[in-house]
């Protein structure tokens, strides 16, 4: 099904009852389908990202969709599916078990001694491997009607079922994550599927992930340190610190990327954590660093991985908070319009 724009002025004030950067699409006729994942119960810092896909959803009105470097992509239509409620009463709920959890843990107590915080630790682990599950279903669903898929979370550990629909569709393919954090973590603080082992569980369980190059690094344990030497190059990491001591050398950022996109493979999934960005562009998400990118140098990078051929088959844009002042959500925003126009102009 083809959408009518006959009647769409993308130059005039978006109407609010479209969808997505005030799109008309649907569901059946846009390319692009964005799932929205309002989950962030393993979150151990400041909270808010369960509730960023409506409020970047209403920021994306203000957007203007004129991309000068990808002109009409939009046209091949967007479309970002309703929040589940269901979904989000869970987080909440269990987002307080998982508080009570950490508060007992960081206290110094043994979970060893108490059967109450053992069956609390449980019920956690069980709703996140259920939400992994609700992820991979529908994102998988969408795939075999043949569309592009993006999601949007919640904290990172969301992007867990997506990456699994992937891997049932592609059987290699690589990851750029763009990061303040390693999230290579083991089980982080008891969770399986915390959002500081998204990258851990995605490498242990999917082979078909044949890379993972992170972009951004600049805050991170031993463990991980020793995790990413002992990968056989599988993750290749960038630290921020390298990256700028590169610079300061007289190397030049495009120079740097070409060297990190010419280890990626044809296929290219991104992980845009929202934290990777200067913390003047998102101060309230869940654990922000000190340091980091602009957008536009992460773009420059983006466009230089669809100009050397290679194919981007899926994102997740996570992490972002939300703010009384509505910056944080207005940034996240248009991170997720150009991440669309990037899906939608590759070929």
């Amino acid at each position: 099904m083809i959408a009518d724009l006959s009647r769409f002025d993308p130059n005039g004030v978006s109407v609010a009852n479209n969808n997505v950067f005030g799109l008309p699409f649907t569901e059946e006729n846009a390319s692009l389908i964005i799932i929205p994942v309002p989950w962030e119960v393993t979150v151990s810092f400041k909270s808010g990202t369960a509730r960023s896909p409506e409020h970047i959803l209403e920021a994306s009105l203000q957007v203007d969709l004129f991309d000068s470097q990808f002109q009409n992509a939009w046209k091949k239509g967007v479309f970002m599916q309703a929040v589940d409620k269901k979904i989000l009463l869970k987080n909440d709920i269990l987002r307080k078990e998982n508080e009570l959890y950490l508060n007992f843990i960081n206290s110094g107590e043994k979970i060893e001694t108490n059967k109450f915080m053992r069956k609390t630790l449980k019920e956690v682990n069980e709703g996140c491997m259920q939400l992994n599950l609700w992820v991979y279903e529908k994102c998988l669903e969408q795939i075999k009607k043949g569309k592009k898929v993006g999601l949007l979370g919640g904290d990172h550990s969301t992007a867990y079922g997506l990456i699994k629909a992937l891997s049932e569709t592609y059987s290699n393919f690589g990851i750029l994550q763009v990061d303040a954090h390693c999230d290579l973590r083991k089980s982080y603080e008891g969770l399986d599927h915390s959002h500081g082992s998204i990258m851990f569980n995605v490498l242990n369980d999917f082979p078909q992930v044949s890379k993972l190059i992170q972009l951004g690094i600049r805050d991170y344990c031993e463990s991980e340190w020793n995790y990413i030497c002992q990968s056989d190059f599988r993750i290749v990491t960038y630290f921020e610190k390298e990256i700028k001591e590169r610079q300061f050398e007289g190397q030049t950022w495009s120079h740097i990327s070409d060297e990190m996109i010419s280890q990626l493979p044809e296929h290219v999934y991104i992980s845009y954590d929202i934290d990777g960005l200067d913390p003047k562009l998102c101060p309230h998400t869940g654990t922000p660093v000190p340091g980091g990118f602009e957008m536009e140098q992460l773009s420059f990078v983006f466009r230089k991985i669809l100009s050397s051929g290679r194919k981007i088959i899926g994102f997740d844009l996570c992490e972002t908070g939300v703010s009384k002042d509505g910056w944080d959500e207005n940034v996240g925003a248009r991170v997720l319009f150009k991440l669309c126009n990037l899906m939608l102009c590759d070929k």
